[in-house]
């Protein structure tokens, strides 16, 4: 129930902090316990953060209003008052800067593909542990998009893609992509390659060519269409 795994996400948090500077989220969920144990998952990003809670569409637009410095949405699939896709839309109209995080009661693979079409900068089952909601929340605070493993195996299953016949990808420009697909930022990828940050910018850049994409989310979806895994 949304009740226990409410519950269960603050008994299993682990006591760390990611950040030390002040930052707003919005969790935006119809059941009131979900939305106290974000909060309290939330609360171990540090000290500064400004948690403000919605149950609705209608609710979340208002506090959008009052608060434009918004730097993430934590946003449930299901709502009294619109569907997630619609909310995603509706959020990218209203507020495009900010990054969407959405949290559903289903591991759904098929979903997943829809909500990050849609504009999600990452997806995640309401039944993962509280580690899995800090890393994504941790990846889509650092720019990049949290595809989960499990679900990306998943998809491979699901869909039968066929590499775009053209001239491959070079090693670096494959295990930058794999990067992304793990949901790394640019600056990660710079760290965790020992390459400059410009380099792999360049890289990326080049990437989105290649698959004939015009952001990181659709080459993401690339990336699981043709049987990408992440990992190097």
């Amino acid at each position: 129930s949304p009740q226990l795994r409410a519950f269960s996400w603050a008994a299993q948090a682990p006591l760390w902090f990611i950040y030390d500077a002040s930052m707003k989220i919005l969790a935006i969920d119809d059941h009131e316990l979900v939305r106290e144990g974000l909060g309290q998952v939330l609360q171990l990003l540090g000290d500064g953060i400004d948690i403000m809670q919605a149950d609705s569409a209608q609710d979340a637009f208002m506090i959008l209003i009052a608060h434009r410095d918004l730097d993430l949405i934590l946003l449930d699939y299901h709502l009294p008052d619109m569907t997630g896709l619609e909310m995603l839309q509706e959020l990218g109209r209203r507020a495009p800067e900010v990054p969407v995080l959405m949290i559903s009661g289903m591991a759904n693979a098929q979903l997943m593909r829809q909500v990050l079409a849609a504009g999600a900068a990452g997806f995640i089952s309401k039944s993962k542990p509280s580690a899995a909601l800090l890393k994504a929340i941790k990846v889509v605070l650092d720019g990049g998009i949290y595809t989960p493993d499990d679900l990306l195996d998943l998809e491979g299953q699901i869909i039968d893609g066929t590499m775009p016949k053209r001239a491959s990808l070079s090693r670096t420009q494959e295990r930058v992509f794999r990067c992304m697909v793990e949901g790394l930022s640019n600056r990660d990828i710079a760290q965790r390659l020992e390459i400059g940050e410009e380099t792999v910018k360049s890289h990326v850049s080049s990437i989105l060519r290649y698959f004939d994409v015009h952001n990181r989310t659709q080459a993401v979806l690339a990336g699981v269409k043709y049987g990408f895994r992440p990992g190097i």
